[in-house]
């Protein structure tokens, strides 16, 4: 039940989605929630999947690319991107860490975070709907848990960089026993997935080189920069872990074509 109750957790920290009242609400809770955010992103999934999946049947494959994408950030009220672009301004715009730490805080927009957030919404969608109509629930289904558990490895593996933010309950540690629950939620899910759907499994390991490649980029990045991570940090690396195993996903299908 506590396991249970630390799932809703995080869904209500990361989603719209309203929970059971019995859940009630605990600090300590919040904390130890980190190990279910990747698994958070199979209900994100599911519901850009579905939506995508009603609306193939109405209208063009580009227009239910951009309706499932518009549904995803309602859902997580755009959470993630909103973090995508502020890395996008702090990093763009600041030559010292404090700097960085400091436009990011900044509620503003700037340029970098605007164009950033428009070509990295460009190329997911363009990357999605050039696929072929039954190969992007597959996509989305796989690639939104698997982005999530990226970002969370960066609570596990490296040090929070400010003192106060909206990650900090999320990030004061995370043990390997709670790495490995929030590893176990998305890997077993797509370990099944794959053993149902071998033909995935090329596209799967080409995605997923992609997406560990971003992730380590930014991550080295962000150590190299500012010593840490933010959660406008977790953010980035969640959307772009995401775009780029869409395009690891994507040239496996057009080679095997």
């Amino acid at each position: 039940m506590q396991q249970l109750r630390l799932f809703f957790i995080a869904l209500q920290f990361f989603t719209r989605i309203p929970i059971p009242r019995w859940v009630g609400f605990d600090a300590a809770w919040l904390h130890q929630a980190s190990r279910y955010f990747p698994a958070v992103g199979w209900v994100v999934a599911a519901w850009t999947a579905l939506v995508y999946a009603l609306a193939v049947t109405v209208w063009p494959q580009a227009v239910a690319v951009v309706l499932s994408t518009a549904a995803g950030i309602w859902l997580t009220g755009a959470f993630h991107e909103d973090g995508f672009a502020d890395v996008c301004d702090g990093f763009g715009g600041g030559a010292t860490p404090e700097r960085v730490l400091e436009i990011m805080k900044d509620s503003r927009v700037g340029a970098y975070g605007a164009i950033g957030i428009a070509l990295m919404l460009l190329i997911k969608c363009t990357v999605l709907a050039g696929m072929p109509a039954g190969w992007v629930v597959f996509a989305l289904l796989i690639a939104h848990p698997l982005s999530r558990l990226m970002a969370v490895s960066l609570i596990w593996h490296l040090e929070y960089a400010r003192q106060e933010g909206k990650a900090k309950p999320l990030a004061q540690h995370m043990s390997h026993t709670e790495f490995i629950i929030a590893c176990l939620t998305v890997l077993l899910p797509i370990a099944g997935l794959l053993a149902c759907n071998s033909f995935l499994l090329p596209h799967f390991l080409l995605g997923l080189l992609l997406l560990v490649l971003a992730g380590c980029w930014l991550a080295r990045m962000f150590v190299r920069r500012i010593a840490g991570y933010t959660g406008d940090c977790l953010g980035a690396v969640q959307q772009l872990s995401e775009v780029a195993f869409y395009l690891g996903f994507a040239a496996a299908i057009a080679r095997m074509a």
